[in-house]
Formats: C-alpha cells, sequence, structure tokens
C-alpha cells in the first residue's frame, strides 16, 4: 500500500537513506521500526526528508482504537534529537493505522482533529502540498481549519433566500466534519426543489472553498451526460461576486473524459460509470463509448460487483470535495463504493429525498426548500392537472383473429400475421406489448381540440365577425409527451403531426435512441415553431427547458421521487423576455398543466428502492433468463420473470405455443407461468415454511427450493430459454387497428368538496392563531399606513414563505382553489395567484367570511385594473386627460402595484423607470405637487 502510494520504503538499521527519490518536491520515504521516546514505531513517514507522521501496523482484525492509542504516543513523543534536528513540527501532525484492510487517519492540523477511515495512505506530494499550506498560514494549517476561520461573509446579493441559507448550512456542516458515520466522509444533503438553483448555489460554495479554504479539486457528480452539460455551462459562465470575472478564468472546469484527468483541472465533471471506468482502466459491461460530444449514458445496471482499486493518477485524496447532483439515483448500491474511494466530504443536492438518500447522509439535512415554497417564492411556477380517460386507456381492448400488423421492437420493421384466435389485452399492455393508435389518437386530438377552450382558454382568439376560434400554433405551449418506451415514443409523433396537421418541425422524438438527441433538445429549448417533443427518460429528471408549459403523461410512474422529477421539468420559471422568444404574445409563464391521460396523478407513489432493486425497466428478459440459469435469480425477480412470460404468451400463435411446449417436455408456458407465480406467493411460502418447520428443515431453505422447483424448467433447458429471446424480439409490438376508442371523460382535476373544506378550517384556524399579527398585516397595507410598503410586503411573503412549508404545505393557489371550490372565492382563469391573493383571503376571514356574509375576495390583479379604469374615468369626466407619457407612467405605477400589493415612491428609482429617469424623470412629467396628489390617489384608489 505504501509503495503504490509513493513511498519508498526503507529499514532503518541499514542502509536509510532519507534523499533516495532526490530533492524535488513531494519526496516521501516510510522507514520501518524508528525508536521514539514513546518505543518502536512501525513506520515513520520522511517527506522532504522531514518527519511528519508515523504509522501503526497491526495484523487484520487487531483492535485499531487500540492502534490509535499507539500512534499518538508515538507522534507525541518524539526524543530530543529528533524533535530538535529532523520533525517538521511537533507533535506529528499526521497519524496512519492499518490491518491492511481497514486504513484509518488523524491529521491535527485539524480543528477538533478526529479519526476517519480512508481507501490507502496518502501520497508523499499531497502531504508535502498540506505542509507548505501550513506553514503559509499557522492560524488556520489545514483545509477544514481554513473552511472554519477563512472564509469571509457570503455575498447574498446573487442568492436567494433559499440558496444563502444551503450555501451557509453546506459551509458549515463541511467545516464541522458532521454527518459522519462512524468514521466515514462527513456527508451534507442539501433538498432544494426543482427549478430553485442548485447548481448554482453548488458553483457558489465549490468557488468559495476552492479560492479561499483552497480546496485542491472539487468533484461535481451527474446522474445523465446531458446534465454534466448543463453543469459544465454553469460553472464556466458563473460570475464570481467579489472579483465579477467568469469561473473559468480563475479555475479550470474539465468533463472527464477518455483523456483522463487533468493534472490543472480545479472542476472535474462526471458520472459515477465514467469515473469508474478512469478509476479501473476497465469498460462496463455492454456499455457505449461515452466522451467529449457523446450523449449515450452507461447503464447503472451492471452485473457483479463494482470494484475499485488503488489508482496512483486519481489517488483518494484528488478532491477535496464531492458535490453529487441528482443524489437519489447515483449514491446507493454497488456504485456507492466508488464514491468511499475518495477521501473527501460528500454534498448532495436533490429535490426528491426518499428513505435512502436520508439513509446514506445520516440524516445531516442542512437545507430543505420545498416546491411549495418555491411557489410561494416565485421561483417555481404552480400547476394544474386535466384529465383525459378513454376506454381502452382504462380497460384495454381485443384484437380479432385475422391478419394483423405486427412490428419489431429492434428494427421497427413491419410485416403481417394472421392469429387464430381473438387476443385479449389489458390497461398495462397498452403502450407497450400492443400499440391501439385510435387510443393515441384520441387522446391526442382531445388534447387538441380542448387545449384553447379549456387547459389554456387564455390563448383563445377568435375572429370578431364569426366568434369561431383562431388557430395558431405560436400559441400551442411548449409541451413533453412521456412515452413508455422508443416504440410508443415513435407511433405518439406519428398521431400528433396527423392529428395537427402538422410536419417534424413541430413535434420531434427526443431519446437516447435519436440521432444526435443533444441537438434536438436545443432546437425544442430555443426554436419557436418546434413545440411538442416526446421523450422516454432523457428529459425525465434534470434537464433544463424552461419554456415548458404542459407535460402529457402516457405513461404511468411508481416512484414518487421519478414523478417529482418529472413534475418538475414544468415547473421553471424564466423572465418574460425568454420566454417570448419561444412562445410570443402570450404574456408571462406563469403555470404549467400536466395532461394526465393515464392515471398517474390519482395512483399511490412509492420511495425510489436501491437499484439493486430492479423494476421492469431496470432489467431485461435475457438477464432475467441468465440469472434462471444460474440460479442466482432474485425472489423479487421471479416475479418480474413471470409477468414478461405472461405477456409474451399473450402475444403467441397456437403453432408458437405448441412449439414451446414441445421444447421444455410437455410443459406449456402458461403452466411454467402458474408455477413460478405460486412459488412466490405469500399463502405459498407460508404452507413451505411450516412444513419444513414440522420436521426440523430450515424454513428459508425450504421457500428456496419451492422457487427453483418453479424455475426448473427453464434453467433446465437452454433451447427454452433462447426460443424465449428470440420470439421476444420477433413478436414484441401487436397493433390493434380495429378497436375504436371512446372518451369516457376529459375535463380539469377537480379536488373534492371535503377536501378544500379541510384546507378552509386549517387556513381559518392559522388566521386564529395568529389573528394578532395578522390583523397588524392587514392594517401595514392600508393607504393611511406609517410601514413601508416594502416591509409591509416581506412580511406578506413571510407569511406566504410559512404557510408553504409542510404539513400545511399551502401555495396562495392551493387556498385560492379551495375557496373557489366552495364558491367563496371568484374563479381566476389566468395569471397565478401571488402573495396579494392571499392578502385578500386574510381580509375575508377576519371580516367573518362566509358565515358573516363577508365580501367574496376577489382577484388581486383583476381587482386593481378594475380601480385604475374607474380612477381614470373620473379623471375623464372630471375634464383631467393624460398624455401617452404619462400614461406610461401610470400604467408602471399600476403593475408594479399589482406586484407589490402597494406603491413604494422609492420604486421610481428602479426599472422601469430608470429608463425614464426615475423620480427626477416622474417629477418633470407632472409637476412636484401634482406628482405627490398623483401618488396619494393611486395609493389610496388602488391598494387592496
Amino acid at each position: 500500500m505504501l509503495s503504490q502510494a509513493g513511498w519508498d520504503v526503507q529499514n532503518a538499521a541499514s542502509g536509510l537513506n532519507l534523499h533516495v527519490q532526490g530533492d524535488r518536491r513531494g519526496s516521501g520515504v516510510a522507514v520501518r521500526e524508528v525508536t521514539t521516546a514513546r518505543g518502536r514505531a512501525d513506520y515513520a513517514l520522511y517527506v522532504e526528508a522531514r518527519l511528519v507522521g508515523v504509522i501503526e501496523a497491526k495484523r487484520e482484525g487487531a483492535d485499531l482504537s487500540a492502534a490509535e492509542t499507539q500512534a499518538n504516543g508515538y507522534a507525541d513523543h518524539l526524543t530530543d534529537a529528533q524533535q530538535r534536528l529532523v520533525a517538521w513540527r511537533t507533535p506529528l501532525p499526521f497519524r496512519y493505522v492499518s490491518d491492511g484492510g481497514e486504513t484509518r487517519f488523524r491529521s491535527t492540523l485539524d480543528p477538533d482533529s478526529r479519526t476517519r477511515r480512508i481507501f490507502s495512505f496518502h501520497q508523499p506530494r499531497t502531504l508535502a502540498r498540506w505542509m507548505r499550506q501550513a506553514d503559509e498560514d499557522p492560524q488556520a494549517p489545514s483545509y477544514r481549519a481554513r473552511l472554519r476561520l477563512r472564509m469571509p461573509e457570503l455575498d447574498e446579493r446573487p442568492l436567494r433566500p433559499a440558496q444563502i441559507t444551503a450555501v451557509q448550512g453546506v459551509e458549515n456542516s463541511v467545516a464541522l466534519g458532521r454527518g459522519q458515520h462512524g468514521m466515514g466522509q462527513s456527508r451534507s444533503l442539501v433538498q432544494m426543489a426543482t427549478g430553485a438553483g442548485k447548481t448554482y448555489t453548488a458553483v457558489t460554495f465549490a468557488y468559495r472553498m476552492l479560492k479561499h479554504a483552497r480546496a485542491e479539486r472539487v468533484l461535481f457528480l451527474v446522474d445523465r451526460n446531458n446534465l454534466g452539460a448543463q453543469a459544465f455551462a454553469e460553472f464556466e459562465n458563473f460570475t464570481t461576486p467579489d472579483t465579477h470575472r467568469k469561473f473559468a478564468d480563475l479555475f479550470n472546469v474539465q468533463r472527464l473524459g477518455a483523456e483522463g484527468m487533468l493534472a490543472s483541472s480545479k472542476v472535474v465533471i462526471s458520472t459515477v460509470q465514467r469515473l469508474y471506468m478512469e478509476l479501473t482502466g476497465r469498460r462496463l459491461p455492454d456499455s457505449v463509448p461515452e466522451g467529449e460530444g457523446s450523449e449515450a449514458d452507461l447503464p447503472y445496471d451492471v452485473p457483479g460487483d463494482i470494484e475499485v482499486g488503488y489508482n496512483d493518477t486519481i489517488p483518494p485524496e484528488a478532491f477535496d470535495l464531492i458535490v453529487v447532483d441528482e443524489c437519489h439515483r447515483s449514491i446507493y448500491g454497488k456504485w456507492r463504493s466508488v464514491l468511499e474511494y475518495f477521501d473527501a466530504p460528500i454534498v448532495g443536492l436533490t429535490a426528491t429525498p426518499v428513505a435512502q438518500t436520508f439513509g446514506y447522509f445520516n440524516g445531516n439535512l442542512v437545507s430543505e426548500y420545498t416546491y411549495r415554497e418555491a411557489v410561494a417564492d416565485g421561483v417555481n411556477v404552480d400547476f394544474s392537472v386535466y384529465e383525459i380517460e378513454t376506454r381502452i386507456t382504462g380497460e384495454g381492448g381485443v384484437i380479432a383473429q385475422g391478419t394483423v400488423p405486427v412490428r419489431d421492437r429492434r428494427t421497427r420493421r413491419q410485416r403481417y400475421e394472421d392469429i387464430a384466435e381473438d387476443i385479449e389485452y389489458g390497461a398495462k399492455e397498452v403502450g407497450v406489448g400492443i400499440i391501439s393508435k385510435d387510443q393515441l389518437r384520441t387522446v391526442i386530438q382531445t388534447f387538441r381540440d380542448r387545449l384553447f377552450t379549456e387547459i389554456f382558454p387564455e390563448r383563445a382568439k377568435r375572429d370578431r365577425d364569426t366568434d369561431a376560434l383562431l388557430w395558431d400554433e405560436m400559441y400551442v405551449p411548449k409541451t413533453l409527451v412521456f412515452a413508455k418506451n422508443d416504440n410508443h415514443a415513435e407511433e405518439i409523433v406519428e398521431v400528433i403531426r396527423d392529428v395537427f396537421g402538422k410536419g417534424n418541425d413541430f413535434c420531434t422524438k427526443i431519446t437516447h435512441a435519436a440521432r444526435k438527441p443533444a441537438e434536438r433538445l436545443a432546437d425544442f429549448r430555443n426554436l419557436p415553431q418546434l413545440r411538442i417533443a416526446v421523450t422516454v427518460d432523457m428529459i425525465a429528471t434534470g434537464t433544463d427547458v424552461k419554456p415548458l408549459e404542459c407535460l402529457i403523461f402516457l405513461r404511468d410512474v411508481k416512484s414518487w421521487a421519478y414523478f417529482e422529477q418529472m413534475k418538475g421539468r414544468g415547473a421553471r420559471t424564466l423572465s418574460l423576455t425568454d420566454f417570448e422568444r419561444v412562445t410570443p404574445g402570450v404574456g408571462p409563464k406563469t403555470r404549467f398543466v400536466m395532461v394526465d391521460a393515464v392515471g398517474v396523478t390519482r395512483k399511490p407513489k412509492v420511495d425510489a428502492a436501491p437499484l439493486e432493486r430492479h423494476s421492469d425497466k431496470q432489467i431485461s428478459l435475457e438477464k432475467l433468463l441468465r440469472k434462471t440459469a444460474a440460479h442466482t435469480i432474485e425472489e423479487e425477480e421471479v416475479s418480474t420473470l413471470a409477468s414478461r412470460l405472461a405477456k409474451l404468451d399473450l402475444q403467441m400463435t397456437s403453432e408458437e405455443r405448441a412449439e414451446i411446449e414441445r421444447i421444455s417436455g410437455g410443459v406449456s408456458l402458461k403452466d411454467i407461468v402458474h408455477g413460478m407465480v405460486k412459488a412466490v406467493s405469500t399463502d405459498d411460502q407460508l404452507e413451505a415454511r411450516e412444513a419444513a418447520e414440522r420436521v426440523g428443515r430450515d424454513p428459508e431453505r425450504a421457500v428456496r427450493d419451492l422457487i427453483e422447483r418453479a424455475l426448473k424448467p427453464l434453467a433446465a433447458a437452454p433451447v427454452l430459454r433462447a426460443r424465449l429471446l428470440e420470439m421476444r424480439r420477433a413478436k414484441d409490438i401487436l397493433y390493434d387497428e380495429n378497436s375504436r376508442d371512446a372518451l369516457v371523460r376529459a375535463g380539469a382535476a377537480v379536488d373534492d368538496e371535503e377536501s378544500a373544506q379541510a384546507t378552509v378550517r386549517g387556513w381559518k384556524q392559522y388566521i386564529d392563531d395568529n389573528r394578532d399579527e395578522i390583523a397588524a398585516l392587514t392594517i401595514a397595507f392600508g393607504a393611511d399606513s406609517d410601514i413601508p410598503p416594502a416591509v409591509a410586503l416581506r412580511r406578506l411573503q413571510d407569511v406566504a414563505r410559512s404557510v408553504a412549508r409542510p404539513p400545511r404545505s399551502w401555495t396562495p393557489d392551493t387556498l385560492w382553489k379551495a375557496y373557489e371550490n366552495l364558491g367563496q372565492a371568484l374563479v381566476r382563469k389566468r395569471a397565478k395567484r401571488t402573495a396579494a391573493d392571499l392578502l385578500a383571503l386574510l381580509r375575508y376571514e377576519l371580516a367573518g367570511g362566509a358565515e358573516r356574509g363577508a365580501p367574496v375576495p376577489r382577484p388581486h390583479e383583476e381587482a386593481v385594473q378594475e380601480r385604475y379604469s374607474a380612477w381614470l374615468a373620473r379623471q375623464e369626466q372630471s375634464g383631467v386627460s393624460f398624455s401617452t407619457r404619462a400614461r406610461w407612467w401610470l400604467d408602471h405605477i399600476v403593475g408594479a402595484t399589482i406586484e407589490r400589493v402597494r406603491f413604494d415612491t422609492a420604486d421610481l428609482d428602479y426599472a422601469p423607470f430608470t429608463t425614464r429617469n426615475g423620480t427626477d424623470g416622474f417629477l418633470a412629467e407632472f409637476g412636484a405637487h401634482r406628482a405627490e396628489e398623483i401618488i396619494d390617489e393611486l395609493d389610496k384608489e388602488l391598494g387592496a
């Protein structure tokens, strides 16, 4: 281990040469059996001929805690000669203990230094760098010391409040070494809603650690290649708040590729698979090339264990910080060994932590910012659900006997086959083994027909004379359709182009199987004419397409975390300028709509499981059969295999079923599947356990025997397994061309009355519990209030953030919809609800609500616009008219009032007013006396 790390190992008794590696920087010699004032240390470590540390070596399995005490004794008690002549400093700071299987390390340069496990000994050049840094700054001699003592105040100006909390939380946690389990790495978890700026947050604290704590290098681990490209752009384009230079001008940023890790790199961006390949020099089984410009993602699901050995080019101390983006996936199961190779604190970023996430990070959640809080802050937009139910989607259908089209899954080559009997298929088969063109057409036709009347009614443009709906494809929201697989995506694209009567420029497929998917993704972001994209997984997590306003689910999702990631694609906000660049003429993005065509929003979700627990989509039939032959198939995989074979049996012809029965020695595929289902059933397993216990056998062995007997027809027949795979590949997709689908229901998903009542009751209770503070808050928005409008607005936003946090999780939209559903608020179809609308609901309840006949609350924006129109009308009646230039000022004051509830004269010195000389321009336009009168009048007339 020492030699691997670059140490020259010598004996103290003979031939000692501390200069054997020359006088170069970072030379290191490990000397055996060196005597100290407390006895002989197994190894003394010399760097550049200076004594810097000791190693206490033990046989495997020995008590390493006792060995630590010995090592500390040697490091703390040197001989006089050692102290005066050769020690770099005393006591010696670097202390190691090892039994060959486990190595522990402690550096007394760290404040509150503690022992931690490491993969192997540090290289001498690493210790040399640490020594130089300690000599340069004796008061903060180590990375962790600098994190505590040398980090300047955070410049909060470019950050949102949630980002400030996250940066401070991470820095504090890493500096104190929190989140350790035993002697492992320090681990910190940041939960931040999609769209709230996780990557920008990470770049911020990475920059501060590189510059002020002098971190050597940062690893930024991403889930997918396209996310690596996004992260690379974020790092490169980050403007440093102190010097106002680009990050890439100060620190080299690298995406790890075939050239390996560059010595000059300060930030390395990689997937865990690419990092594994770089560490081991091995390729992953069944992997595809990955490098600069390649968008192919290497698989997570690989057979065998992921083992990592020492790599002197990328040693365990190569990074001082590891950031794991979308950490709900890449840190679990067999891949965690790659991360645990490194001696560095780990920071996880995710919007959707599950139980395994909290477990991995030892419960050290340093900041939390939920989706509801992000909506309350205007960081994300809220959503609504529109449901489309069809008969085939809910019930399945029947393919009548006769000649039917069959398409090969891999080549998509179509042929026709005769089937001798009707084939019934269920709802789960739709889009996977069965394609019903009419089902797809019914869903997409309903979406098109209802798009401007029910889903986005505010975009309806009608002929002035005939009132006919005018169709403009540019008003079609940027829409992402989630398909079940690549073949399903192909069919959906064809149907969308046909139903909308548009070509390739209007709708495209963006999957890993598509040609140049990265270019297509960029086109979808940036081209106005490309309105709809169909994907499977490529845009499901992490990938930003901010102008998205509509998500169509044509696939079910069982994982809560994955569903939240998919939902998050539509939640991103962007400026009006950027939005109108791709969707002109419809105003700002204020919401997004999930079109649920499969019931995904109503079905229960579960937390994502570790990657060892394969879902149907994570492990192929070929792998399941291979594991069956090797007797290594897990119980839950038997259920998956049974499901796959049952689907295949459904698609077979009678001749093929007879062939399978002949190959298997007289057992039908249906009987094989039936035996497998019984073997994993709770009742049959309980019976097997009880029978085993009665005769003194191991009950778990009895269950395994039950499973293996059920699998024997497959395990003992390689020819049968091969033929099943051939049939699967050849008979993957049947087309139902005859069944006609029917729309069952289409409309907005409505919360039931009971749910709305529960929300309103909770809201009333919140007001009652905080009545004095809320009453004072509503008074603060009166025109006669002495409280500055900006302060009043901050207090209102604090209330919005407070109720957005669990367990309430209320946004202004959530509350307003509850009142709408109970008929206690005016229905509002356009802009999203804001904190100003929350004020209307507060005043409504303080006035007694429905019980006392209080006036029904009205949406703030509409109320302000109506009051403004009435004020203008009164001015005109009294003979006052305003020029176009004067109306510009008045209109923008109204806009500011809509946004901030009350107008603050200080706003005149900010955009957009500064484009016309701010306060001076306003006074010049109206005159000092009239200007003051207008502000007072508008404050009284427009205020909530």
